[in-house]
């Protein structure tokens, strides 16, 4: 029997760690994202941190204590002592959605900063999930007295008005009933690790193509083809911007593979015109 004894590619750990989502390990998923742009990060270094601060914050929380007290200890130490909050001078760095940088800056997005939040809260045995709102990501926790939704970014405790408010900045159309909470309810269900990983590396796919920086681009949605690999769009994605490489042979195979796979597209007839450019400069 052969061995392979050679250390894993990037993208082949972190394919590995998104295989299943039994147990998706997502503080190691998503602090590996880093490690295009920071090839010699060390990823169990960055968990060994976050253990540290976990440990840390238990040191502050008496035994037995309340789930009410162990959220305020929590966001004592992460927001008030600790100072992690949103990067509002430089809210588009890619560095922002790097766990090490974020660790190292105390300054992140929404979404990054949930995530090292979320692993603070379950290490004290809170109830909490993320949650995919329409424009800025949250958290909440659930006690025995209800429901708080926190914003990671200000670290802000959000009512039931803030939050239709900005429900309403993205969704003016949302009908008002005072008497029922349904509406709301259904911006407030809880993200899967997958989803979460989906939302960070689309944010990372945002700044790369706005500056159509496609050499960054393109790890980006090798990694999101390896999260999500029936997102047919991705693979169109990543296609357009190797042929902007000039990798026309892998271009033609990702869109190839849209045209197969995504069906009775707005964008095929145009799609199927870029597959036969490029078929005809590589002729």
């Amino acid at each position: 029997m052969k061995f392979d004894f050679s250390t894993p590619t990037p993208l082949q750990y972190f394919t590995t760690l998104v295989r299943s989502d039994e147990h998706l390990p997502l503080l190691e998923a998503a602090a590996s994202l880093a490690q295009d742009e920071y090839p010699e990060l060390d990823v169990q270094q960055v968990l060994s941190d976050v253990d540290h601060l976990a440990a840390r914050l238990k040191r502050r929380v008496a035994e037995g204590a309340g789930a009410m007290d162990r959220l305020r200890a929590l966001n004592q130490l992460f927001f008030a002592d600790l100072g992690f909050g949103g990067n509002v001078n430089d809210y588009y760095n890619p560095d922002n959605s790097y766990l090490h940088r974020v660790l190292h800056t105390r300054r992140g997005i929404p979404i990054s900063l949930a995530v090292l939040w979320l692993e603070l809260a379950q290490g004290l045995g809170l109830n909490v999930q993320g949650i995919g709102f329409p424009g800025h990501f949250l958290v909440q926790v659930t006690l025995d007295e209800g429901r708080v939704v926190i914003d990671p970014f200000t670290g802000q405790s959000l009512g039931r008005g803030e939050l239709r408010e900005r429900i309403e900045e993205f969704h003016p159309q949302l009908p008002y009933t005072p008497s029922s909470d349904l509406p709301l309810a259904l911006y407030l269900r809880p993200t899967s690790s997958r989803q979460i990983l989906a939302r960070m590396l689309r944010n990372l796919q945002d700044i790369h193509r706005t500056q159509e920086d496609w050499q960054r681009f393109v790890p980006v949605q090798d990694r999101l083809i390896a999260l999500l690999p029936d997102a047919w769009t991705e693979y169109r994605d990543r296609g357009l911007a190797l042929a902007e490489l000039g990798e026309r042979a892998r271009a033609r195979a990702d869109l190839s593979l849209y045209l197969q796979e995504a069906g009775d597209t707005s964008d095929r007839e145009a799609m199927a015109d870029r597959l036969a450019e490029l078929g005809r400069s590589m002729s």
